[in-house]
C-alpha cells in the first residue's frame, strides 16, 4: 500500500491511469485540519478495529488470509462461573441500593431557550388585528412568501393562484392585495417592498423633517442618478444646492437597504474559527515549520478486538476489511503529514523574506509549479495541499493561496508580485480626492509612472479583487 501512495505523490505522470485508492488519497490530501478531525471521528465510530492512542508495540498486525484471524475464540467461561451464586437471589433491586445522595446532587433538566423568529413576530402582529379566519390564512401565506431580507418578490396575483392551488379555495387578487397593504404598514419599516427603491420610499413615508419631501421626490424620480452618484444632474433637475443635497444624502444613508437585518433574521449562523494547518515560528534567521496536530489524535489498531472476533468465515472477512481500512487511514495520515511539511518548507524557502518580516511587498512571484518542480511532485498535489489551508505566523494567520501570485515585469526589468501592485493601487485610491476620484485610466497612468506598466483592464481586475468600487461609486460631496 505504501508504494502506490508514494508513487502518487512523487510522480508527475499520473494523468492517464489513476486507481480508486490513489483518487481517495488525493481527496484525503485536500482535507484541512478541521475536516481531517471530523473524518477521523467518523472512522473511529464506524471502524471498531481503529482506536485512539499510540501504538503499544512495534509488532505488525496484518490482515489474515482465508484461514481467518484466529482458530479458536478465547475461553470466556470464567466470567460466568459465579452465576449460580446469584441465580436464586430473590432480593429486590431497591433493597440493595444505598441512599447516600444529598439533595444537592439532584439533576435537573436544563431549561430550553425558545427562539422567536421575525416571521413568527410578524404573524403575531397580524393575529392581533380584527381579521377573519380566511384573512389570517392569507396573511400567514404572505409572510412565508417574503424573502429572508423582508422583500416580497411575488405579485398579488401569483400569490392568490398559489393559495388557491394549495388550499383548495378560490382566492381573489384583491384579497391578497389588502393583506399586502397591511404588511407594508407593519414593523420593521420596508416590509413587503418590491425592490430597494420601494423599500426606501416605505421608510421615508414614516419620517418627518424638511428633507423628507425632497428626498422622497429624488428617490421616486431620480433613483438611478442617485445610485450612480450623478450629483450635478440631481442638483440641476431638483433645483437644490450642494448643502441641501448633502443633507438628503445623509438622511437616505440612515435608511436600511433591507427591511430585515442583523438579529432580526430567523437563522443563527455560527462560523467556525479558522484553525491553522501549519505553525510557523521565526527565531532570528531560523524559520521552523510544523503541523498543527493538536486536534488530531494518534491512531492504532485494536489488536484485542481483532483477535477476539473470529471463528466464522464471514466474521474474518469483516475484520480483515476493517483492518485494511484502518491500516490505510494510518498510513494516509502519515503520508499527508510528510507531503504537507515538504510543500510548506519549500514555500517558506521561496518566500523567506516575507516570513521573516511579514511585509507583503516582499512577496515574490510564485505559482504552484514553482513548488512542484522543487520537490518533484505534481501540480495538482500542491494545489490540494494548499487549497483551504492556513498558517499561523508571528504576524497573524494567513491563507496559503494568498502567497501564490503572478509576476509582472517593471520598467527596470525586475519581476515583482502583483500583490505589490495591488498595494500601490490601494494607496493611490486612499489618497485621492473623493470629490474627483481617479478612474481606471488615470490609475493605470499613475502606476506606470511608478514603474508598474499595467493595462486599464488589469487595474479594473485588481480593483475588483480588492473590493474597491468604480470611480463613480467612490465619489462623495
Amino acid at each position: 500500500m505504501a508504494a502506490p501512495m508514494l508513487n502518487l505523490i512523487q510522480s508527475q505522470k499520473q494523468t492517464l491511469k489513476i486507481s480508486p485508492a490513489q483518487i481517495q488519497l488525493l481527496n484525503f490530501l485536500q482535507l484541512n485540519t478541521l475536516e481531517l478531525e471530523q473524518h477521523i471521528k467518523n472512522e473511529l465510530e464506524d471502524n471498531p478495529i481503529l482506536e485512539e492512542g499510540p501504538e503499544d508495540s512495534k509488532e505488525e498486525f496484518d490482515a489474515a488470509d482465508e484461514g481467518g484471524l484466529i482458530t479458536k475464540a478465547e475461553d470466556r467461561t470464567q466470567d460466568y462461573m459465579d452465576w449460580d451464586e446469584f441465580r436464586d437471589d430473590d432480593t429486590p433491586d431497591y433493597r440493595t441500593r444505598i441512599n447516600n445522595f444529598s439533595d444537592d446532587d439532584n439533576e435537573y433538566t436544563p431549561m430550553m431557550a425558545e427562539i422567536t423568529t421575525w416571521r413568527d413576530e410578524l404573524k403575531e402582529q397580524f393575529h392581533l388585528l380584527a381579521l377573519n379566519e380566511r384573512q389570517q390564512l392569507l396573511s400567514d401565506f404572505v409572510v412565508d412568501s417574503l424573502t429572508d431580507s423582508g422583500y416580497l418578490n411575488y405579485s398579488a396575483g401569483s400569490i392568490a393562484d398559489d393559495v388557491s392551488f394549495t388550499s383548495g379555495m378560490f382566492v381573489e387578487e384583491e384579497e391578497v392585495q389588502e393583506i399586502i397593504q397591511l404588511l407594508r404598514k407593519m414593523d420593521p419599516p420596508g416590509l413587503g417592498a418590491r425592490d430597494l427603491q420601494d423599500c426606501l420610499l416605505l421608510q421615508l413615508e414614516r419620517l418627518q423633517g424638511p428633507e423628507v419631501a425632497i428626498s422622497t421626490k429624488l428617490i421616486k424620480n431620480n433613483f438611478e442618478d442617485f445610485a450612480a452618484r450623478n450629483y450635478e444632474k440631481l442638483m440641476k433637475s431638483n433645483n437644490i444646492t450642494s448643502d441641501q443635497l448633502k443633507s438628503i444624502v445623509a438622511l437616505i444613508g440612515t435608511l436600511n437597504p433591507q427591511p430585515v437585518i442583523g438579529s432580526q433574521t430567523d437563522s443563527l449562523v455560527i462560523k467556525d474559527n479558522i484553525v491553522p494547518d501549519y505553525i510557523i515560528t521565526v527565531d532570528g534567521d531560523l524559520i521552523d515549520v510544523e503541523l498543527n496536530n493538536r486536534r488530531i489524535p494518534p491512531l492504532k489498531i485494536n489488536k484485542s478486538y481483532a483477535k477476539e472476533v473470529g471463528g466464522t468465515r464471514a466474521a474474518n472477512t469483516y475484520v480483515n476489511s476493517k483492518l485494511n481500512a484502518a491500516n490505510w487511514l494510518i498510513e494516509a495520515i502519515q503520508q499527508r503529514e510528510n507531503t504537507m511539511l515538504k510543500s510548506m518548507r519549500t514555500i517558506v524557502k521561496l518566500q523567506e523574506d516575507y516570513f521573516k518580516t511579514g511585509n507583503v511587498r516582499l512577496l515574490k512571484p510564485m505559482v504552484l509549479r514553482d513548488v512542484a518542480e522543487r520537490i518533484s511532485m505534481d501540480v495538482s498535489t500542491i494545489s490540494r495541499v494548499t487549497s483551504g489551508k492556513y498558517a499561523q505566523t508571528p504576524f497573524g494567520v494567513i491563507h496559503l493561496k494568498d502567497l501564490f501570485t503572478e509576476g509582472v515585469l517593471t520598467q527596470s526589468g525586475e519581476e515583482v508580485s502583483n500583490r505589490q501592485i495591488q498595494l500601490v493601487l490601494a494607496e493611490l485610491v486612499s489618497k485621492e480626492d473623493k470629490q474627483h476620484p481617479f478612474n481606471d485610466f488615470q490609475l493605470a497612468e499613475m502606476l506606470a509612472e511608478r514603474g508598474y506598466p499595467v493595462a486599464r483592464r488589469t487595474v479594473a481586475k485588481y480593483r475588483e479583487q480588492m473590493d474597491i468600487p468604480a470611480a463613480s461609486l467612490r465619489r462623495i460631496l
